[in-house]
């Protein structure tokens, strides 16, 4: 029992290297299903190493399912949560987790930035004024005639903002 307890420990403090191999290798079963030890594997997937710090605010990014938010609102969920990191390490994770494909980003407004938790292939509605994206589904919007791109170069994504507002009344 006390071996068991210990092997989870060491999963959630994020083992290194070939201890880590070789502790996975022994988990039990039970452990498929539990949200951290499957955040963390999603984050060693794609390529990174589950920190402390990533794993803690992975789970505050990808524990409410799908949604939009800025990088500010992310730092404010963590520190109501007491994790410890800067604005900084929110904005590095946030990156990190874009190049390796668990979140697209989506400017809005030159300066304003969200980051996207569903990856799929959809667009947005902006709601001005409220601050608020929408998610519209890929298949209800057909972007057509695009222009051939520049030779060497390929369309990687066409990603459209709806802008909205209120009707005046």
């Amino acid at each position: 029992m006390e071996r068991s307890v210990a092997r989870m420990v060491n999963v959630i403090r994020g083992l290194e290297g070939a201890r880590a191999a070789s502790e996975a290798a022994r988990l039990p079963a039970s452990l498929a299903g539990c949200p951290v030890h499957d955040l963390k594997e999603r984050l060693r997937d794609a390529g990174l190493r589950p920190t402390r710090q990533r794993v803690a605010l992975g789970w505050l990014l990808f524990g409410r399912g799908d949604r939009h938010l800025a990088a500010e609102t992310l730092f404010e969920e963590a520190q109501r949560a007491r994790v410890p990191v800067s604005l900084a390490t929110v904005y590095n994770t946030l990156n990190q987790f874009t190049q390796a494909g668990l979140l697209r980003e989506i400017a809005v407004d030159g300066g304003r930035t969200y980051f996207d938790t569903n990856t799929s292939d959809h667009h947005h509605f902006f709601v001005e004024g409220g601050d608020t994206l929408v998610d519209i589904p890929g298949h209800d919007l057909a972007v057509t005639n695009l222009p051939e791109p520049p030779e060497g170069m390929e369309i990687a994504r066409v990603e459209v903002v709806v802008r909205l507002r209120r009707k005046a009344s």
